[in-house]
């Protein structure tokens, strides 16, 4: 197997994982809540669970920042082992909590791994595969993440997540600490990186928050939140609507739920990165942005009752919000030269989690107090976050025909 090809596994292995990372909670947050605070009450779960998808998104900004600033000092297959022990790691340390605030630390600091991981890989593959392939491997990236979605949910599916199982599951969370045994063995560090060193010591932060690429970053850091406030705002709620709707009477409903999300955003994560190769980073952006619009005022607004029709409308839903995520790995290296790439991008993409980590708490405020506990009223409200999608794309550069800047 070729090196680049080696990379390509090692990175499609370490996001694969982190969507299995991030789908865990989704899936027992309900259950689990339900047990830590002893009381069924759908409102205060609800407040916990922004709460805590907040200190999450919170810490994977923090991690893409801080391993992404490592990533440029001491190397992205280095600092790519640190972050996937730590995601693996902490949430497997989940098992411990005992209240709501434990878990909400726990994921706090699996999310600075998570965060890392994200940026590090991309600027990994992207450097070392040929530019010609770049949108195709683009929505695969993204594509990995949801296949860990998935099989979480399928999990979900074959051992229903109760009360009384929630911690299994958190603990199945720390297997992926034994995918760094491969890397450090056998992947190989980019030598675009490592030509960048040469040309001297840089200061990737600076660099990038300040001009001429402070604008760019601004750019990425609001294009990613759109698609984060919209993915982590209301999307990532479903698996918990779903299961009130049912009154938790039907435990695998809401696995059945994220894995129809889950194999729509595999569809749409391929899509994403093809669509911008196709026809140009500005106007698929903007595709996905309406797509987004319409068909989640269709589901949280048109479905009152968990039937097969509802879980084709979350297929769609799954499917085209996560289609970002095929798109933002193909624009945002494109944005920044190599010395600073993986930093740049990382910043980009994880400060939009600082914004979506304020969508998750104001999601959790609006279900507890305006919307007296319903998960559908508040993402309806919530993806109206694509209107500013459709307008900012705009003022981004066009990048589509142009090589990686050195």
């Amino acid at each position: 197997m070729g090196r680049s090809w080696i990379v390509l596994v090692a990175a499609l292995l370490g996001w694969m994982f982190d969507g299995l990372e991030m789908g865990i909670f989704p899936l027992v947050a309900r259950p689990a809540l339900q047990d830590l605070l002893g009381r069924s009450d759908d409102a205060l779960v609800g407040l916990w669970m922004g709460r805590i998808t907040a200190l999450f998104l919170v810490g994977a900004a923090f991690g893409g920042a801080l391993f992404g600033w490592l990533g440029d000092r001491i190397g992205r297959v280095r600092s790519m082992t640190f972050s996937i022990l730590t995601y693996s790691l902490f949430t497997g340390a989940c098992w411990f909590a005992t209240m709501p605030w434990h878990l909400g630390a726990l994921r706090f600091v699996a999310a600075l791994g998570m965060g890392g991981e994200w940026s590090l890989g991309v600027a990994l593959v992207m450097e070392i595969w040929p530019r010609r392939h770049h949108p195709l491997l683009a929505g695969i990236i993204g594509a990995a993440s949801n296949v860990g979605f998935a099989l979480i949910a399928v999990a979900g599916l074959l051992w229903p997540v109760r009360a009384d199982s929630w911690r299994w599951v958190m603990l199945a969370g720390a297997f992926p600490a034994l995918l760094v045994f491969f890397i450090r063995l056998w992947v190989p560090e980019s030598e675009r990186w490592q030509a960048a060193v040469r040309r001297g010591p840089g200061r990737p932060v600076a660099a990038v928050l300040s001009p001429p690429l402070l604008g760019r970053t601004v750019l990425g850091v609001i294009l990613a939140s759109v698609a984060l406030v919209g993915t982590w705002g209301s999307v990532q709620w479903i698996p918990l609507w779903v299961d009130q709707l049912t009154g938790g009477a039907q435990p695998d409903a809401k696995a059945w739920s994220q894995v129809a999300s889950a194999l729509g955003a595999v569809a749409g994560c391929v899509a994403g990165g093809w669509l911008g190769g196709r026809i140009g980073r500005r106007p698929a952006y903007f595709g996905l942005c309406l797509a987004s619009l319409l068909l989640c005022a269709w589901l949280f607004r048109g479905f009152a009752a968990y039937s097969p029709a509802l879980l084709g409308a979350v297929f769609l839903v799954g499917g085209v919000t996560a289609s970002f995520y095929g798109w933002l790995p193909l624009y945002l290296p494109e944005l920044f030269p190599t010395a600073v790439r993986a930093t740049g991008q990382g910043l980009s993409f994880n400060l939009g989690r600082i914004l979506a980590a304020g969508g998750a708490l104001y999601s959790g405020a609006l279900v507890h107090g305006v919307y007296g506990g319903s998960y559908a009223r508040m993402s309806a409200t919530v993806t109206l976050v694509y209107f500013a999608g459709l307008l900012m794309i705009w003022f981004a550069p066009e990048t589509k025909g142009k090589p990686l800047p050195d």
